[in-house]
């Protein structure tokens, strides 16, 4: 039995950790094909072009299992969906070192997007559910950081256990790392209701802080694709698609551009590359906290919001310059602000499901704009590749990048609408619904 009258507990805030951890286990296993792509494409005999086809494969499963994941995660709980998610994507992540060539890679590689498809959106889920909505970007910050902390340790890691065991051996580590994780999640996760170590205090704290309680029940009030018919909805996919075209160059094609294009060895490329990421954690945390002060001093969330996302994007622009510059020292700096940048759009993408979703439907909504969005992770690495091949030079591509980043900004400030709870519309107060959803 709960104790009452007593300091409110904090348990959301382990959840918190949790969700960070899944998310760096996520991008560590993401980034480990990044890292040894030299080694892999010396010793297969693989081109850019065959090795971009390689990259993009996790993105196509990714994109594809968006919508089923999110939709997964609201009808039967995150606690399944996101263990289900983390053991599926460790177990492809092992495999991947038994791989013969580029026909095993491209399987791996699918499998491996099947099941990180369900992080994001069951992440989008859990924060609806325990955290109130002044604590939202926050909570979106800390859990996609991660994949700055993910892909920042992978390069040098992996790096190193790559020249010291061969670059099988990282695949076998990183995978192992996500089923341990998978056991601790398990056994302590529950929804705030149900869950032992939550008192009453927090849970109120929690509930009454939120517009819309999640969780309750798993009712949804509508189809996944009648969500399209509502311009924020289309808004956040498009922003967000714009938004990975960018930002999978880092997760891809980074460490090949400061070996080939910038000429670092192998090690000092690892630590090199860990700046950028790393320039992005501290960006994305410092927005998430800015974004929730200005919010509790009674800035509207629209503006909270939009000045994230625009400001954001406008500045991950510099993206286009990095190839045109001759010093390496200033090429870096140009792609850590082009890191942070996106970053800071990113806590603020991440707190949208959350803001404009139905009732019940965050981890689809959440599913929805990561579809949309991984198809720039299927572009991404195939265009590079491609214009790598052709040019010999990555400056058109990373223009090509900055250009996408332009139209993301241009996307957030003035297609993105009102930022409020999408209702569904009924036949008692049709004409309230219409205007408060913002139908198109």
């Amino acid at each position: 039995m709960r104790e009452i009258n007593q300091k409110r507990t904090n348990v959301r805030w382990k959840i918190a950790i949790f969700m960070w951890a899944a998310i760096a286990i996520n991008y560590l296993d993401r980034t480990v094909l990044s890292a040894t792509t030299p080694t892999i494409m010396k010793e297969f005999g693989l081109n850019a072009a065959q090795m971009g086809i390689v990259m993009s494969a996790f993105f196509w499963t990714y994109a594809l299992f968006q919508i089923p994941a999110g939709w997964l995660a609201d009808k039967v709980g995150q606690r399944f969906s996101l263990a289900l998610s983390v053991a599926w994507w460790s177990i492809a992540t092992a495999l991947t070192a038994v791989s013969q060539g580029m026909k095993s890679l491209v399987i791996f590689r699918s499998l491996l997007g099947m099941g990180e498809a369900g992080a994001y959106p069951s992440n989008a889920g859990v924060t609806a559910k325990w955290f109130p909505d002044r604590e939202r970007t926050r909570v979106s910050a800390i859990f996609d950081s991660g994949s700055k902390v993910g892909t920042a340790i992978a390069m040098p890691f992996v790096v190193w256990l790559m020249t010291s065991f061969g670059w099988r051996v990282p695949f076998i580590v990183s995978g192992l790392l996500g089923l341990l994780w998978v056991a601790i999640w398990w056994a302590y996760y529950r929804d705030p209701e149900k869950h032992l170590y939550v008192n009453k205090e927090e849970l109120t704290y929690i509930r009454d802080g939120q517009v819309k309680k999640e969780g309750l029940e798993n009712v949804q009030p509508m189809k996944w694709y009648q969500l399209l018919k509502y311009r924020n909805i289309l808004a956040m996919c498009v922003g967000f698609f714009m938004l990975n075209y960018a930002i999978y160059f880092f997760i891809t094609w980074f460490p090949t551009y400061l070996v080939q294009e910038r000429g670092f060895q192998l090690m000092k490329m690892g630590w090199v590359s860990m700046i950028p990421p790393l320039f992005g954690l501290v960006a994305e945390l410092l927005a998430g906290w800015f974004s929730d002060r200005l919010y509790a001093k009674g800035y509207s969330l629209t503006f909270v919001r939009k000045l994230n996302l625009g400001g954001g994007m406008l500045l991950a622009t510099s993206i286009a310059f990095a190839g045109l510059v001759n010093s390496p020292v200033l090429s870096i700096a140009l792609l850590s602000i082009s890191y942070g940048g996106l970053t800071t759009a990113a806590c603020a993408i991440w707190s949208l499901p959350g803001d404009v979703a139905p009732v019940n439907m965050t981890s689809v909504v959440g599913g929805l704009q990561n579809c949309v969005s991984n198809i720039g992770g299927i572009l991404g690495p195939i265009v590079t590749g491609f214009i790598i091949a052709t040019t010999h030079s990555f400056t058109p591509a990373l223009m090509v990048s900055g250009a996408a980043t332009l139209i993301g900004a241009l996307t957030y400030l003035f297609w993105l609408g009102k930022v409020e709870p999408i209702v569904p519309k009924t036949n008692s107060n049709l004409g309230k619904i219409e205007n408060h959803s913002m139908k198109i």
